[in-house]
């Protein structure tokens, strides 16, 4: 993981995970750049750092994107709820990832 900032990480995102660019950007753009609202900077960078976390391991972010899916489609509540947890817990590990990790 890069440095923990918002430059760093666009740069990450840039080198190693480019097809997350543009939704970074648009996000970047949305959140705070037109908006003018600096406040919105830690949460930007707390989700963009989780996504990033799951990108730059292509196999863990297929799998979270299969369990969500599998959750979305599955008609069993208990089922679908077991699909979220599991996914849940690998977004917030990515999102415990610290710089140089």
């Amino acid at each position: 993981m890069p440095e923990r900032s918002i430059p760093a990480l666009r740069a990450a995102i840039a080198a190693h995970a480019p097809d997350l660019l543009a939704d970074f950007e648009a996000g970047w753009r949305a959140k705070v750049a037109d908006t003018y609202d600096i406040g919105a900077a830690p949460a930007f960078l707390a989700r963009w750092w989780a996504e990033y976390g799951l990108a730059r391991d292509p196999e863990l972010d297929r799998h979270v994107r299969d369990l969500e899916e599998r959750a979305a489609q599955s008609t069993d509540p208990d089922k679908a709820k077991a699909f979220l947890e599991e996914a849940a817990a690998i977004h917030q590990r990515a999102a415990r990832l610290g710089p140089g990790e």
